[in-house]
């Protein structure tokens, strides 16, 4: 079973698309800030990354550079979910390394089919 890590630090959100997540059949580990995630990963080793940018201390975009400058996990797929929609949020979190881009709020569907096309 393929194993994803959402990092969100609102709870309401990280618990929102892990129940998606896990209604679909994967299963789930989670983590509340860039930092934890970044310790969960290397720990744990997860097929998939869904990652909020809007958080304190280190955001979204500080942990993919960091998980792109890493050989060990620059191939990790990262699905940025995030309230920033803008054309330019987009296309930045893409040109960081993203390998999809979903925007809150966003439907079961969605996030499911981005997570198995990309798994």
């Amino acid at each position: 079973m393929s194993r994803v890590l959402v990092i969100d630090d609102v709870p309401s959100q990280q618990d929102l698309i892990c129940r998606m997540l896990q209604e679909g059949g994967i299963s789930v580990i989670r983590a509340s800030s860039g930092e934890e995630g970044l310790n969960r990963i290397r720990k744990e080793k997860p097929d998939l990354l869904i990652l909020d940018i809007v958080m304190p201390r280190m955001n979204g975009y500080e942990v993919l550079r960091e998980l792109r400058a890493d050989a060990a996990t620059k191939r990790l797929p990262v699905v940025l979910c995030t309230t920033k929609g803008t054309d330019y949020d987009k296309s930045w979190g893409m040109d960081m390394g993203a390998d999809a881009y979903i925007t809150k709020p966003f439907d079961e569907t969605q996030l499911l089919n981005t997570v198995r096309r990309l798994l």
